[in-house]
């Protein structure tokens, strides 16, 4: 459902329907997205479990590696009109997160990976400069794109509280830092919301969907889970 309400804020943002918008959202039961093109993965995932939950597999209409979304929270922008390469675009909209964290108490910094990435099956196992990092070089957001036309949707996982366990069941990764952020997901989204405002130099409008939209979109996912 999160997939298909960032996919249809950008299709209805190219037809001129709808506004550039930020929202931020949490994932249940939590999930692993998959990158657009990412079609290799460990067959087990498709079976796992967490505190009696199914750990859903979906795939995001942007790229990059597997995110698991259990105990994080994600950003999304749907926007047109930025001018620049990919990576200054990123840099571009990513500047209300290096502002916003920064009133929250963390400095953030762009990561400095290489192409190498493509071989790692976990977004977090790497950082490139589309991605912020921890003063000790850990990963802490991971962002993608979605360009069509003018469009751009970019959206990111923020790594909060994650459960250890499970990271190291999905990834086999013991020794990945793992960041615990003891901030209110509330604090959190209306100090980035404020940021965003400050940055873009925009008025913010809460505006949330109608009940014909969530309608709309509860019709595009039943029964349409997307080909692995």
């Amino acid at each position: 459902m999160q997939m298909a309400i960032d996919l249809w804020l950008i299709e209805r943002h190219l037809q001129g329907l709808h506004p550039p918008t930020l929202r931020f959202y949490t994932w249940s039961p939590p999930a692993i997205s998959l990158g657009y093109h990412q079609h290799r993965y460990p067959e087990f995932w498709q079976d796992l479990t967490w505190q009696g939950m199914p750990v859903e597999l979906v795939r995001r209409p942007t790229g990059g590696r597997a995110v698991l979304h259990q105990g994080d929270l994600t950003y999304a922008v749907v926007t047109s009109g930025l001018k620049g390469s990919r990576l200054q675009v990123y840099e571009t909209i990513c500047e209300f997160l290096l502002q916003g964290w920064r009133r929250l108490g963390l400095e953030l910094h762009y990561g400095t990976a290489g192409r190498g990435y493509i071989d790692q099956p976990n977004c977090f196992g790497t950082a490139t400069g589309a991605d912020l990092v921890l003063a000790d070089g850990t990963k802490f957001i991971g962002s993608a794109q979605l360009r069509r036309g003018d469009g751009i949707l970019q959206h990111g996982s923020m790594r909060l509280t994650p459960d250890v366990n499970l990271l190291e069941r999905v990834f086999g990764e013991a020794s990945l830092p793992v960041p615990r952020i003891d901030i209110a997901i509330d604090t959190i989204v209306d100090t980035l919301a404020q940021a965003a405002a400050s940055c873009f130099e925009v008025q913010l409008v809460t505006n949330p969907l109608s009940e014909a939209e969530w309608q709309l979109l509860r019709d595009r996912t039943d029964g349409n889970r997307p080909p692995m």
